[in-house]
């Protein structure tokens, strides 16, 4: 049986979705490289936000430490690089190896996955690939520059992250039935 509680976490992170993609229909963002830029940069924001959130909504304080660390970790390498390794951006500008917009949103999706599951970590991941695909489109990193981003966040955050131990909802079917249940990891 379930109860409220145990389906809260899933009803506010889906509604925190659904209130996001209702503010970029709002704002009507068409399929210009300006805007593909616009909604990466804002992608790379909101996907750490909702990491912290998810360690609110579900009371996980050892998790809000993981994602600390594999932000920090993220970031700490990604900016090492880029002041090391000198490339320049498809633009002309400068600091273009690796993408930090990516590493930062690939970090919070492996958190995300890795944390509290595919069912957050599938939806994470495919913004984090639009967040590389903008930053690409936009001409402000070459491939290579948005794939080291992706490894380097997905890494940092495999290194710092464990699976959560507390109340989880899952979808479950087979051949002949289909039902929700309860796991708690011990």
């Amino acid at each position: 049986m379930l109860n409220n509680r145990s389906i809260r976490p899933r009803t506010r992170y889906l509604t925190c979705v659904l209130v996001g993609l209702l503010l970029c229909v709002a704002a009507r963002i068409e399929a210009r490289a300006d805007d593909i830029k616009t909604a990466g940069d804002a992608l790379q924001v909101v996907l750490p936000a909702t990491a912290a959130g998810m360690t609110l909504i579900y009371k996980d304080g050892v998790g809000a430490l993981q994602l600390g660390g594999s932000a920090a970790l993220t970031l700490g390498v990604t900016y090492s690089l880029k002041y090391t390794v000198h490339e320049t951006r498809p633009d002309g500008g400068s600091r273009s190896f690796p993408s930090g917009h990516t590493s930062i949103s690939f970090s919070a999706s492996e958190f995300m996955r890795e944390r509290y599951g595919w069912e957050y970590g599938i939806p994470a991941y495919v913004a984090a690939t639009f967040v590389g695909y903008s930053r690409v489109e936009s001409r402000r990193h070459y491939t290579r520059d948005v794939v080291a981003g992706a490894a380097i966040g997905t890494g940092s955050s495999f290194l710092f992250t464990r699976p959560y131990k507390g109340w989880q909802v899952q979808l479950d079917s087979e051949t002949r039935y289909y039902g929700i249940k309860l796991i708690r990891g011990w």
